[in-house]
């Protein structure tokens, strides 16, 4: 199945600094998984925000984006991945990021942008993300863990930016109660 299978017209422009290729994913209503290879900066977010604002056109808005393959992203890019998610979430939608390369983590970290996208490592958890989102009534908060800097225990009540008591590291919690510094 090409992309234009799946949205029609997806194909017809391209980019030889990014290449989007999409494909279905099994298990996740609404749900496409958006493979990126190149690079995404100032000169190329115009077409990579067009294609994906066609991908949500079609109804798709439980988006993972592979990023196994994207060696780049400029605050420009990073700010394209916020556009999205301002674009699914009143459609019940979200986005994950797979497979993120280090340098390109660093990028979101630096900007305060790690915290606001789930990412994941695998397919699969990617994918449990969604089925968890989808199940009604089931909340991972409040969560207890540990401080990644100290070990002190902690609670948080919802995702978002807290201090610890302890140590005074700052410590962000994701929807899916991913951990992080900063």
């Amino acid at each position: 199945m090409n992309s234009n299978d799946l949205v029609p017209g997806f194909s017809d422009e391209k980019d030889d600094s990014l290449k989007i290729t999409l494909e279905k994913v099994e298990g996740v209503e609404n749900g496409i998984l958006v493979m990126l290879n190149g690079y995404i900066d100032t000169y190329n977010s115009v077409y990579f925000q067009k294609q994906v604002n066609k991908i949500v056109s079609v109804g798709f808005v439980r988006i993972i984006f592979n990023c196994a393959n994207l060696n780049y992203v400029s605050s420009t890019g990073i700010g394209s991945f916020t556009a999205f998610l301002k674009l699914v979430k009143p459609k019940n939608g979200d986005i994950v990021l797979l497979n993120i390369q280090p340098k390109v983590y660093e990028v979101f970290q630096l900007l305060g942008f790690s915290q606001f996208f789930n990412i994941k490592e695998t397919i699969e958890d990617a994918v449990g993300f969604f089925s968890a989102e989808a199940a009604p009534g089931v909340s991972i908060f409040p969560k207890v863990f540990a401080c990644p800097v100290c070990s002190r225990k902690l609670k948080a009540a919802k995702s978002g930016r807290f201090r610890c008591s302890d140590c005074k590291a700052i410590l962000a919690i994701d929807q899916a109660g991913n951990v992080f510094l900063g």
